[in-house]
C-alpha cells in the first residue's frame, strides 16, 4: 500500500495521533525535558519537542518491524557512520574497538547495521529481553545470515567472552548510563549529568582499557526518511597509555556524561531516559 517514503510519512502521522491522545506518556516525557532544561523551556517549544519525540519513536518502531523485508542495499543506504575512519583506524590496531552507547535514541539498531557493513560485532544487554525483540531478531537472522555472527552477552554473566571478543578485534558496544546495579559485583563511578550526581557502570570500559582497545562514544540520531546516523566521538582514552586507574575512569566517565548532556540539549526529541 505504501512506498518506503509514504510509510515514513504515515508513521509520522501516526506518531502525531499518539501524541494527541496519550497524555500520560506526554507528561512523563515533559518531566524528562524539565530535568534537562529546567524552567527555560517555553510551552510552545516543549510541545514541539514532545511531538517530534512521538513521531521519531513511532518511525523507529515501524522501521524495526519492516527491516527484514527490505533489500540489503536499501537498509545500508539508510545508515551512516560519522566519521567511519574512527572505527577503521581503531580496528587497524587489532585490539578491538569499544563503543560506549547510551539509552537515548534507537541504539538497538546500531549492531544490526554494523554487522551488515561487514564488522564483527558484539554487545552486552540485560538478561530480561522482550519476547517481541527476540522474535524480530530471529526474523532478521533469517533474512541476513551474517547477523548470526553477532555475539550477545548478558550483563550479569562472567566477562571471559568479552575479553575474547576484544582480543579477536571485535566491535563491542554497551550502554553505560545504567541507573541500577544488576549484581553486587558490578562497579560504578559517580558522574554529574543534568545537574545531578548519578552512578554509571564501568565494567566493560575497564575491560576495554585492560585489553588496549580503542574507546569511542556512539550517539545515534534519527533522521528523516528512516535514516540513522551514528555519531562517533573520541577516542575517550589513548589506548597506548590509558590505564584503568580511578583517575582515568573518573575522567573518561565524566567526559562520556558531558557528551550525552550536550547531545541531548541539541537533540532533545531523542530523550528516552533523563
Amino acid at each position: 500500500m505504501f512506498t518506503l517514503n509514504g510509510l515514513y510519512h504515515f508513521s509520522r502521522w501516526f506518531g502525531t495521533l499518539e501524541w494527541s491522545i496519550n497524555h500520560k506518556r506526554r507528561r512523563g516525557f515533559a518531566q524528562g525535558l524539565e530535568r534537562v532544561f529546567g524552567a527555560d523551556l517555553s510551552p510552545r517549544r516543549r510541545r514541539r519537542i514532545t511531538r517530534a519525540h512521538f513521531q521519531n519513536t513511532r518511525c523507529d518502531k515501524v522501521f524495526t518491524l519492516i527491516m527484514d523485508l527490505l533489500p540489503r542495499e536499501q537498509v545500508l543506504e539508510r545508515f551512516h557512520v560519522d566519521p567511519r575512519a574512527l572505527l577503521d583506524n581503531g580496528l587497524s590496531r587489532s585490539n578491538g574497538v569499544y563503543i560506549a552507547l547510551s539509552h537515548h535514541g534507537p541504539h538497538h539498531v546500531v549492531g544490526l547495521h554494523l554487522a551488515l557493513l561487514g564488522y564483527k560485532v558484539a554487545g552486552v544487554r540485560d538478561r530480561k529481553e522482550g519476547a517481541l525483540r527476540r522474535f524480530i531478531e530471529e526474523k532478521y537472522a533469517l533474512r541476513y545470515p551474517e547477523l548470526r555472527r553477532i555475539r550477545m552477552f548478558y550483563a550479569d554473566a562472567y566477562p571471559r567472552d568479552i575479553y575474547r571478543c576484544l582480543n579477536e578485534n571485535f566491535l563491542l558496544g554497551t550502554a553505560l548510563d545504567v541507573h541500577r546495579k544488576r549484581s553486587a559485583h558490578q562497579k560504578t563511578v559517580p558522574v554529574t549529568i543534568f545537574g545531578e550526581q548519578r552512578e554509571f557502570l564501568t565494567g566493560t570500559l575497564q575491560i576495554a582499557l585492560r585489553c588496549g582497545a580503542t574507546v569511542l562514544q556512539g550517539l545515534l540520531l534519527s533522521e528523516p526518511g528512516f535514516h540513522y546516523r551514528l555519531q562517533l566521538l573520541g577516542p575517550l582514552a589513548e589506548p597506548e597509555t590509558a590505564s584503568e586507574s580511578p583517575e582515568v575512569l573518573a575522567r573518561v566517565m565524566q567526559e562520556y556524561a558531558d557528551n550525552i548532556e550536550a547531545w541531548i540539549r541539541r537533540y532533545p526529541a531523542h530523550i528516552t531516559r533523563a
